[in-house]
């Protein structure tokens, strides 16, 4: 089945539903099943489909380093919920078949040559080279600020622009939309996907709150780790 057209709002709904309970598309790690999925989306899911644009948002962070992600890109078909099951762990399988495809020691039933034992320790060598490589997980979360205005007569087009401003090591600024509030005022609603160790709420309301002529307050509307 998969995801069918992801384009659209149908294929985006399966999309949300199967990552509800999922962080990636395959396994626990991003991987080159990720990067298939996210090229065949247009951009950013609209903000009621929070899992799908949880998980746009931290792939999204990757862009510079996607080629180097895990895995081997298969066709978009293969990906989705008639898939689960062989892909759920799929980071273990990946691990079994690696680990199969080298011989660490040899046949036993012979008396090992050289050469066997030379082929052996090239074979390690490789394991570990292969071991080495693989990405370590960088905890990351995504946050939904609500950003608000003095007044009715604030320039909002401004006040976005200066957030989006703040640029730092580990913050990646998503999708936002203008949320009405009452008499006429309207707050920003922005989503960022920050790296835990790098970048914190204080940190981020410190930053935008500094913008006084437009920001009277910052808060954090919605916090989910990644």
């Amino acid at each position: 089945m998969g995801f069918g057209d992801l384009k659209s709002p149908t294929g985006l709904q399966v999309l949300n539903d199967y990552l509800a309970d999922k962080s990636y598309i395959e396994g626990y790690v991003p991987s080159q099943a990720d990067v298939a999925v996210f090229e065949a989306v247009a951009g950013p899911p609209p903000a009621d489909l929070c899992h799908a644009l949880r998980w746009y948002n931290h792939i999204k962070s990757y862009e510079k380093e996607k080629a180097s992600l895990p895995g081997v890109k298969k066709a978009l078909g293969k990906y989705g919920p008639a898939n689960v099951e062989d892909t759920t762990g799929s980071g273990a399988a990946d691990s079994k078949e690696d680990d199969d495809d080298i011989d660490l020691f040899g046949s036993d039933d012979e008396e090992e040559s050289e050469e066997a034992k030379r082929l052996r320790e090239e074979r390690l060598a490789q394991y570990e080279s292969k071991k080495a490589k693989k990405p370590a997980l960088v905890a990351k979360s995504s946050i939904l600020l609500d950003v608000k205005p003095w007044d009715d007569e604030t320039d909002m087009a401004k006040l976005e622009e200066c957030v989006r401003s703040i640029q730092a090591d580990g913050l990646v600024w998503g999708s936002s939309k203008l949320v009405p509030v009452g008499y006429g005022i309207k707050k920003l609603q922005i989503q960022c996907v920050v790296e835990d160790d790098k970048v914190g709420t204080d940190m981020l309301e410190e930053r935008i709150t500094a913008f006084e002529d437009y920001v009277q307050s910052m808060d954090v509307a919605a916090f989910n780790k990644i």
